[in-house]
């Protein structure tokens, strides 16, 4: 496994930090509670963690790149308060060479001193070629973040296209993915799957063609229609970070992915994005029963009742929140309380050690 797993279990992001409400409650696992970072360069070159709405992040009216702190010192405050793993999405990966890119490098790398929950990376973690022509696999870009301190490595992009690929093979593992060749060498919960799903509305069944469908008329979707009254949706995965249509639908790629190797699904729906209105509870309740892998719910969380009610109504494993955090909208501990009030075992936050280090000023 991964250096810093046994080392993150025993600090808190295993069973041993204290549950909150499991008194009450029947034996199971905790829900996570997972907090994010997209980090990418603003203007002036320096890496920062911005956040936005619908994958828009800059200021409206096309200003400056949101700047919402520095991701190291952001990182260990949310393991401080409670926050069972930190993500960190690099949210330009895909058009940098992510080996060479030694900012984020040494950002995992100084939150790992400081952050005894797991660690997951992602962007960029693709076969590649750099300016200088140099070839380099997904593997290996996976291997530099592993070495930086991730526990776990986020697919995006070029995770769907190996769907496809297993999907044109007939549904059949030949050992060319990059699902595939993570996996093996670090195992499966070290193999995260990002999914970015844009909804396509349409009048009927039939007009799907095939795509899995969700209801939004139904008990989980909160009146959501579309922009002619319709209420049957399928989800379309997108690439490059929402810029890019697939034309493969959110549960063929999860389905196809699990049976890659992935050991985990991190999905993020671009139309709750920064929407602060709750996750998208059809979408969510769709692929837990498409996949037996986990699921963490992304976007759109504004209140702890969110979270509450995504694990009530779609049994997922986890939940993440990005902004609602890092403007401290929403902490980290009252959403652990009403989950725990709703009867759902959550984690307490860690004690901070006085041995940490400061963080590094380059941070």
């Amino acid at each position: 496994p991964p250096p810093r797993a046994v080392a993150a279990a025993a600090a808190g992001g295993g069973s041993t930090r204290p549950r909150l409400g499991a008194g009450k409650l029947s034996a199971g696992p905790c829900r996570r509670i997972v907090a994010c970072l997209d980090v990418r360069a603003n203007d002036a070159g320096d890496l920062v963690v911005t956040k936005g709405d619908q994958y828009d992040c800059r200021e409206k009216g096309g200003g400056e790149v949101r700047n919402l702190g520095k991701p190291v010192a952001l990182a260990r405050r949310y393991y401080e308060e409670g926050a069972d793993e930190v993500t960190f999405l690099n949210i330009t990966g895909f058009r940098e060479c992510p080996l060479t890119d030694l900012p984020m490098l040494k950002v995992l790398a100084e939150a790992s001193r400081t952050c005894f929950v797991p660690l997951c990376v992602g962007g960029g973690i693709k076969d590649l070629v750099d300016a200088q022509g140099t070839r380099s696999s997904a593997l290996q870009v996976a291997d530099a973040y592993f070495r930086a301190g991730a526990d776990k490595v986020s697919l995006g992009s070029d995770a769907a296209e190996a769907a496809r690929a297993y999907l044109e093979r007939g549904g059949t593992c030949d050992g060319s993915t990059s699902i595939e060749a993570i996996s093996a060498k670090y195992g499966a919960q070290a193999c995260v799957v990002s999914i970015d799903p844009r909804r396509v509305w349409v009048a009927d069944a039939a007009a799907a063609e095939g795509h899995a469908l969700a209801d939004h008329a139904g008990p989980l979707g909160r009146g959501g229609r579309g922009p002619a009254g319709e209420s049957l949706c399928w989800y379309e995965c997108t690439l490059q970070g929402g810029r890019k249509g697939s034309g493969l639908d959110v549960v063929q790629v999860a389905r196809a992915v699990e049976a890659l190797g992935a050991g985990e699904l991190l999905v993020n729906c671009i139309d709750c994005d920064g929407q602060h209105a709750g996750f998208d509870l059809p979408l969510m309740a769709m692929l837990k029963a498409a996949v037996s892998i986990p699921v963490i719910a992304s976007s759109g969380a504004g209140a702890p009742e969110h979270f509450s009610e995504v694990f009530r109504s779609t049994q997922v494993e986890a939940a993440l929140a990005a902004s609602i955090f890092h403007r401290r909208t929403v902490a980290i501990s009252a959403v652990k309380e009403c989950c725990a009030t709703a009867g759902f075992a959550v984690r307490a936050a860690a004690t901070p050690s006085q041995e940490f280090a400061p963080p590094a000023e380059s941070e």
